[in-house]
Parts: C-alpha cells; structure tokens; sequence
C-alpha cells in the first residue's frame, strides 16, 4: 500500500503545474495556529499571517520612501510596505515570517502598512 501512495504523489507531481505544486508546499508550510489565510482577508482586517516574501523593493537611501515586499501564503498575495525605510536586516526574499497588520486595498491589491513582523528560523 505504502507503493501506492508513492506512484500517486509522483504522478501528481509529474502532471501537475509547477506553480501549483510550489502554492500548495507553500500554502501546507505556512499553517499555523491563530493565522489566517491572506486569501479570506479583507480591507479593514486586523490579520496575522504566515508566508513567504516572493520580492523585496528597497529605495535610494536618500528618499526614504520605504521598503516594499510580496507576501504570499499560498492563497494570495499582500503587498507589505514598510514606510520611512529605505533597508530592513532580514527581509529579502524567500524568507518566512509571520506577519501582523491591519489589511488596506490600495489599486485594487490587499496591501498591509507597516506590518509588525516576525522572521523564522531559515530551517523553519
């Protein structure tokens, strides 16, 4: 039975799109308790998340107009803005953090305004 299970998930994984297999171990990593699903979030939400960040935009240091980053948990993106900042030591890309805001929409995506954040371990 244990070969079974095995011939399924490599079948799956042979048939499957690559971006979806990578949105559901991402969506399946970032389970937690207390967090909600970027996907179920609306404007006005106070809102603690778990994901990835795809990108990270810093600015010139002489602007100081803020560090920007996508956020994803495997159900939807939210755009993180950091304002004021032109650098944050750990945020890059591919990091995992745990996220805490209020959700606002700005040109029509959910976006979150200086986030309270939480790094994870790089093993996490």
């Amino acid at each position: 039975m244990a070969n079974a299970g095995l011939l399924k998930r490599l079948g799956r994984m042979l048939t499957e799109d690559l971006d979806e297999i990578e949105d559901d171990r991402i969506q399946r990593e970032c389970r937690a308790p207390g967090a909600q699903r970027a996907v179920d979030c609306v404007r006005g939400d106070e809102a603690t998340m778990v994901g990835e960040l795809r990108s990270v935009e810093t600015c010139a240091r002489s602007s100081k107009s803020g560090v920007q980053a996508e956020f994803f948990d495997g159900t939807d993106t939210v755009v993180l803005k950091w304002m004021g900042r032109n650098r944050i030591p750990g945020i890059e890309a591919g990091r995992r953090l745990t996220v805490r805001g209020r959700i606002a929409v700005a040109d029509g995506v959910k976006t979150m305004y200086n986030p309270y954040y939480e790094l994870h371990a790089a093993d996490d």
